[in-house]
């Protein structure tokens, strides 16, 4: 599949075949790429948690009202963030740069951080939305569907997962086999309302 055909064809899918399941080699796949995706300094703040645990869906589907895309979905990766990896070892995101360029840049990250939560917590998101889809165009080109979710309790969640302090969660998102399409899409805006040339 091309990739403008994956965007296409790409839709949030409420009914997944609960029988299905994906194997390792095709959820590291998925994982693989997303870590392919691109994060400011190259921190790679993003985690993601790959749930296959039928009991672990059931208890987020509570924390979720109950959406049933959660415990069918084959997998449930709850994408996080590490807030605090611009102070976790940062040489190690610049190990493979010529030196000259590690002297540089790795003594920037921290700084650039420091004493912003606001950025850090801003960078998470930038991080976590772009990976997520990298997953969601992966997972179509595979020929599964997924559902981004911001539909659920963070603290319950959290506490499910034993999310670390220092980590927040950005999103669920449900991947595995639809057993339906897709409704038609809903509306799209106008081109000329959101693409602005040069200045507003």
């Amino acid at each position: 599949m091309q990739t403008q055909e994956a965007i296409t064809q790409r839709r949030s899918i409420k009914s997944f075949d609960p029988e299905h399941k994906l194997t390792k080699e095709e959820i590291l796949k998925i994982i693989e790429l997303a870590k392919l995706s691109p994060t400011s300094f190259n921190m790679q703040n993003w985690r993601f948690l790959v749930i296959d645990d039928k009991t672990i869906q059931a208890k987020i589907k509570e924390a979720a009202w109950n959406q049933n895309q959660i415990y069918d979905a084959s997998i449930l990766i709850v994408i996080c963030a590490d807030l605090e990896a611009a102070n976790k070892e940062p040489q190690r995101y610049w190990k493979d740069a010529e030196p000259q360029v590690q002297e540089i840049i790795v003594p920037m990250i921290s700084k650039f951080y420091e004493n912003n939560a606001e950025l850090k917590r801003d960078e998470a998101i930038r991080s976590c939305g772009i990976a997520a889809q990298t997953i969601m165009l992966t997972a179509k080109d595979m020929g599964y569907d997924t559902c981004p979710m911001i539909g659920f309790d963070p603290v319950k969640v959290a506490e499910i997962i034993k999310l670390p302090k220092d980590h927040i969660i950005t999103m669920l998102l449900p991947l595995g086999k639809a057993l339906e399409q897709a409704k038609p899409r809903s509306g799209s805006l106008n081109i000329e309302e959101v693409m602005i040339l040069n200045s507003f």
